[in-house]
């Protein structure tokens, strides 16, 4: 009994389903094995006795390892035939630090984000539909990039001044220099805490959907240009009042963290990000449609078209004759 509350407390997060079926995990302090029945946690019981709690492996989109797990090949092995992407994580979730992708996971969400960058005029669609789904308000169609990132500018001064005035902090100025973090003030100490967290969540979404961290549509020349973009949907929400909220902490960064560890706000985030991510990339997919995940998918490739986008694979096109 003591086991299955250690495995169920709150670090422990089974998120429910989204549109197209994903459904993530969040374990940590133990150790994940594959047994004779499937995927089990093993939990220390107490007198040297260790209690297995079953993992729902065919079920889950995601399974997130936080500090104290281990796995072993044959369960990673399985986590991989079962189309599960494994992330290494920090602790509740919100840090990334590296995944494994099944092969089995489809391109879908990965050809959309590359066709819509190659296109300057799709990817200024993309950033314009970003700051839609930011501030609630929407632009002009053909806005340039200059004007969106003045706008942007605009909304932000005003958020900080507005926060600034409610937790009675003098004039705010965002500032990020770690060869002087020491001389950073609270708010920007914890709203740097704060927003490595939130990256590190995006980054796990990012990487399960099969997308790429590096094709940013208003970031960009560095490895996680794309998890900055969409994570900048949720600042104003989550790490920002938060970082304001902490102004006369001792600890900011260290609070900013465990805040968010602790209430999980930003892992209960995921179905939205993984939405948003959808909405952004294919904005006129039917919300009830689906990623085809069916067997029968996976067992061949399709072939690059100009005209149909793709063609069956596993076909001999030789023209009659030849």
């Amino acid at each position: 009994m003591a086991a299955r509350k250690a495995l169920a407390r709150p670090t422990l997060a089974m998120l429910p389903r989204v549109s197209d079926n994903l459904s993530f995990l969040y374990v940590d302090i133990c150790r994940i094995v594959q047994t004779d029945t499937g995927v089990c946690a093993e939990v220390a019981a107490g007198a040297g006795s260790v209690h297995r709690v079953p993992i729902p492996t065919a079920a889950l989109a995601c399974v997130l390892l936080g500090p104290g797990t281990s796995i072993t090949a044959p369960a990673l092995a399985t986590f991989m035939r079962h189309g599960t992407t494994v992330v290494a994580s920090g602790a509740g979730g919100i840090l990334h630090y590296g995944n494994l992708t099944p092969e089995a996971r489809t391109t879908l969400w990965l050809d959309r984000q590359v066709r819509a960058y190659a296109d300057d005029t799709r990817r200024l669609d993309v950033a314009q539909h970003m700051y839609e789904l930011r501030f609630g308000e929407e632009v002009e169609e053909g806005t340039s990039i200059e004007r969106l990132r003045a706008l942007e500018g605009q909304r932000m001064k005003a958020l900080y001044r507005q926060l600034a005035a409610k937790h009675r902090v003098k004039p705010f100025k965002r500032s990020y220099d770690p060869a002087s973090w020491d001389e950073q003030n609270p708010v920007n100490k914890a709203l740097s805490a704060g927003n490595a967290a939130l990256y590190g969540v995006v980054h796990s979404v990012v990487s399960h959907l099969g997308c790429s961290p590096a094709l940013g549509f208003v970031h960009t020349g560095s490895q996680r240009s794309f998890v900055y973009d969409v994570a900048d949907l949720y600042k104003a929400e989550t790490t920002i009042p938060l970082a304001f909220s902490l102004h006369d902490s001792t600890g900011p960064d260290g609070t900013a963290r465990f805040r968010l560890r602790s209430e999980l706000k930003l892992y209960r985030m995921i179905p939205r990000i993984v939405r948003d991510i959808q909405r952004l990339l294919a904005p006129d997919l039917d919300a009830d449609e689906e990623e085809d995940t069916s067997p029968d998918r996976w067992q061949v490739v399709d072939l690059w078209d100009p005209t149909a986008g793709s063609v069956a694979g596993g076909v001999n096109y030789a023209e009659d004759g030849v």
